[in-house]
């Protein structure tokens, strides 16, 4: 299929690194920059929204990159803010293009009509979905790490006291075994099925895990933590030998 293969080109919609590794594995990153493609021109927002949380998961993308070098997987990730649209949720669902955002009004969004929605879901929701379905396909028997991240206070709520966030739906299998090896660390503190409760209906595990009973987990990692390459690389090795240990387990 020609959406699996290495992809890195600055315009497409998804990135794809190490098609080739043939590991058990497939890792995810829904939210991986803050990048508006040219030909939607500005969402309106100042650039210090842009560098916040609700442009996308702040040093998600660096912790799946690394991640999938440990494990020997292929790693896709998005090419777009999900400001823009977000691919972790399903077509039909009221936050699949945000108009406010954790007290921002996205002024880009509000008065979108029928064809630009319709215009952002072709260009970039379909070709990153395809691209998730395509690595699905050629790879029918690995699990899926969805790689995330929270902020760590969002505006008038209390701080978050996790430094990850273990997400499950109804199959539960990997991210319990996955709970199991990280409660076997000292002092750290895991949010389950926090700050997020598991999936919602059509999100991107529910469409390409859930329904298939496919072994999957989304894990959401505090961004403070892995702000910089240093806290990105810890944590990718942390979660590469407590993914492989929860494997074993299931």
């Amino acid at each position: 299929m020609k959406e699996w293969s290495n992809c890195e080109q600055p315009e497409a919609a998804f990135h794809i690194t190490g098609a080739e590794r043939d590991g058990a594995w497939i890792i995810t990153c829904d939210h991986a920059t803050a990048r508006v493609p040219p030909e939607i021109g500005t969402l309106g927002l100042p650039q210090a929204d842009m560098e916040r949380h609700i442009a996308y998961d702040i040093g998600a993308r660096g912790v799946a990159r690394a991640l999938g070098e440990l494990l020997n997987a292929p790693v896709i990730s998005s090419n777009f803010s999900r400001l823009v649209i977000d691919p972790n949720r399903g077509l039909d669902d009221p936050t699949l293009i945000m108009q406010l955002y954790d007290g921002s009004i996205i002024p880009g969004n509000r008065a979108l009509g029928v064809k630009a929605r319709q215009d952002r879901i072709d260009r970039y929701y379909r070709p990153y979905d395809g691209a998730l379905a395509a690595a699905y396909a050629a790879r029918k028997t690995a699990a899926i790490v969805s790689v995330h991240s929270f902020t760590p206070q969002l505006a008038g709520k209390p701080k978050r006291p996790w430094e990850i966030g273990i997400l499950f739906g109804h199959d539960a299998r990997l991210s319990q075994a996955l709970i199991s090896v990280l409660k076997e660390e000292a002092g750290l503190t895991i949010g389950i099925n926090e700050p997020y409760a598991g999936h919602l209906p059509g999100d991107a595990i529910d469409r390409h895990a859930l329904a298939s009973g496919r072994h999957n987990t989304l894990i959401e990692l505090r961004q403070d933590l892995i702000a910089d390459d240093a806290g990105q690389m810890a944590w990718a090795a942390r979660l590469a030998a407590a993914l492989k240990s929860a494997k074993e387990r299931v």
